[in-house]
Parts: structure tokens; sequence; C-alpha cells
């Protein structure tokens, strides 16, 4: 017996990002898209606890317990008394290490297929409470559609969106470690007063209409300064999206990701076209938002 669960990247709309805070973190004001780029995880009872993972990049992901899949199998686990004694395999797709919530992604995914797998029948409450203490962006990864995270990221109220966005997203040949661009963002901000952060209202208007254009004339991301800081070779990227006909660029969260939004299908081919024979990115990927979080299949 075994249970596969799909569970999706994401791409940040909005990525505001307050003022360090004394335990370390950023408040953030966070707006998450989910998009069709999926991991699969699928649980199977073993005599222990185990990650396997294939898939592109694959040995990048730590297969120990460090990992938010075996994190999440233990944290379920503790609170019902159960041994955690699970296969847990990864088909990965989604980018490691490139700002798109891929570890967070198959936390969430593991931790569903685990309450599934034992009958835990744990409400959607106490799911998103473990997802919580996982990480930042976990909560989302269960959850998917459209969402603003505040607190750390955390705290998510759903969005209404009115159609489908699409996306194009070049991966880059080296991954950004995300507290290394949140410790950039910090050293960059040095000496100068940094707001609140709060959702644009015009951002969340668009994503209600569902318009390209006015998304467009909203995305940001807080980040972006301190990724191209560290991965100057990013702005190449964005530069050839954008002359390409994307109708914005941006890094994904904390990157290296670089996202193009763009009108329609066809004109995510010819962005992807674009970015493919550039020399800019490793690889390149479509995708359309939003879509479901983390399903059991």
């Amino acid at each position: 017996m075994s249970v596969t669960v799909r569970v999706p990247a994401k791409v940040n709309v909005q990525l505001a990002v307050g003022a360090a805070r004394p335990d370390g973190f950023h408040d953030l004001a966070n707006v998450f898209l989910a998009v069709g780029l999926y991991d699969e995880v699928t649980v199977t009872p073993a005599d222990e606890l185990r990650v396997t993972c294939a898939g592109p990049d694959a040995g990048q992901v730590p297969l120990d317990g460090t990992n938010l899949a075996a994190r999440a199998a233990l944290a379920l686990a503790g609170r019902h008394g159960i041994e955690p004694a699970v296969h847990i395999h990864i088909a990965k797709d989604i980018p490691v290490a490139g700002g798109m919530a891929g570890g967070s992604a198959d936390g969430a995914g593991a931790l569903l297929a685990c309450d599934t797998l034992w009958g835990t029948a744990s409400s959607q409450a106490e799911l998103l409470d473990i997802c919580a203490e996982l990480g930042s962006d976990v909560p989302f990864s269960l959850l998917g559609g459209a969402a603003l995270g505040t607190g750390r990221g955390e705290q998510l109220t759903a969005l209404d969106v009115g159609g489908a966005f699409h996306w194009v997203f070049a991966m880059a040949d080296r991954g950004l470690s995300t507290p290394a661009v949140f410790r950039e963002f910090d050293r960059l901000a040095e000496g100068r007063a940094i707001p609140e952060p709060v959702a644009c209202p015009d951002l969340l208007d668009a994503l209600a209409k569902g318009d390209p254009d006015l998304l467009a004339a909203g995305v940001s991301n807080d980040l972006q300064p301190a990724a191209l800081s560290l991965f100057p070779e990013l702005a190449d990227t964005l530069a050839v999206g954008r002359a390409a006909g994307a109708l914005t660029a941006l890094v994904s969260g904390s990157g290296p990701t670089t996202a193009f939004l763009v009108r329609d299908s066809g004109s995510a081919e010819r962005v992807a076209r674009a970015l493919r024979v550039s020399g800019t990115c490793r690889t390149v990927r479509t995708a359309v938002g939003p879509v479901p979080g983390a399903t059991v299949l």
C-alpha cells in the first residue's frame, strides 16, 4: 500500500519584506500563486523512516532528517504516537534551491500523504499548524491557489483569482541559499528605515480580475536586489525575457529562478524559445497558475 500526493511550485507575485525581527525572521506581505510545476511524494510502509529522491537535481536534495518531507513525517507521527516507519520517495520536478518552494512542497506533500496512509484524519487546521512549524512557505504548499501570507509568510488569507496567468520560468545553473539572500537584504538595508510590509491593493485587484497587464504593473520582490547582488548574471536572464516580450520579469522569491509573466500560451512559447537560446540559463519551463495545492492522486 502506498499514497502519492502531487504538490505544486509557487511564484511570489509580491514579496514585501520588513526589517529583521528579534527572532531573526522578517515580517512579510507575501502574495503567493501556485503554478503547474509539480513534485510527487509517495509514502510506503517500511521498517524505518527513509527518504529517496529522483528527477532533475535530485543529487542536491538532502536525504537525512533535515529534509522537510522527513521532518513532516516525524512531526505528524509525534503528534499521534505513531512510529514514523515509512519510505518517502520524492519525484522531483520543481527546481531545487530555486526560490519556488520545492522543499516546502515536499514537506506539505509528505504530511498529507502520511496523514492519508496512517489514517490519522487530521483537520486542515492541524495540518496547517504542523506546516507552519516546518517552514514559512509550507502552509501555502498545502493550500495552493493564491493567498496572502503575513507574519513570516505562514499566516494565510486565500485570495480570489479571476483567470489563469501564464508564466515562463528560467532555471539558473546554480542555486541560492534563502538565508544568504535574507542576510544580503539586511546588509543592503543597513542604515535606512524599512517600511512595514503591506500587500499592494492594485495587485490584489489585478489577481481578482484575472488581468495580466494589471498584474504585470504591480508585481514586486524586495529580495530581488539582494539576489542580484549575490548572483549578478540573473540580470542578463531578466533582460532576455523582457526583450522577448514578457509583460514583466522578476526573480522568484529568493531566487535564482527568474519568472516572466506573459499574456498567453503563444507568448509563453516565444519567451521560452528566446531564453533557451540565450545561454543565460540552464533550463526553461512554462506553467499556468493558479493551481490547487497538495492533492492525493
